[in-house]
């Protein structure tokens, strides 16, 4: 989870988590939040293990970031669903859009989702981009019933 293959990977996996890492940790506190980037990115890589085990992709090295990034993208989803993502668009011109979150990275989720199941592959583990973000989710409807919980 703490190497990357270039630094277009670790930018990448930086940028995400610049734009969301920030909120879902202020809900979590910090020492929370850490256990959480950490289970998620395992959880991730258990499920990319997984989907390899007897292919040939099995004897390729995973590194990087992504799937513990997308647990805290699962996790925001769930936590701040109505807040607006500017997103960078390329169509017929260059606009900046303000995206729902449960759009942008529902979207994200389903974009995994569907070359995983395809096995698009390209040194991409969209399987365990999938596998964080689905733990990210279970995180985020946790904490959220128990901060109801609590403000009860």
């Amino acid at each position: 989870m703490f190497l990357h293959a270039n630094i277009i990977h670790l930018g990448g996996n930086m940028l995400f988590l610049y734009v969301f890492g920030d909120n879902v940790e202020d809900t979590f506190g910090h020492v929370r939040y850490l256990l959480f980037y950490l289970v998620a990115g395992i959880a991730a890589s258990l499920l990319h293990v997984f989907t390899v085990l007897n292919t040939i992709d099995q004897s390729i090295p995973t590194i990087g970031a992504s799937g513990a990034i997308a647990g805290v993208l699962g996790a925001y989803f769930v936590l701040y669903p109505r807040s607006k993502i500017l997103t960078l668009v390329f169509f017929f011109w260059i606009t900046i859009v303000a995206i729902p979150a449960v759009v942008f990275l529902g979207l994200w989720f389903v974009y995994q989702f569907l070359y995983g199941a395809i096995a698009a592959g390209g040194g991409v583990a969209y399987w365990a981009h999938v596998g964080g973000f689905i733990t990210g989710i279970v995180f985020g409807v946790v904490w959220r019933g128990r901060r109801r919980k609590r403000e009860l």
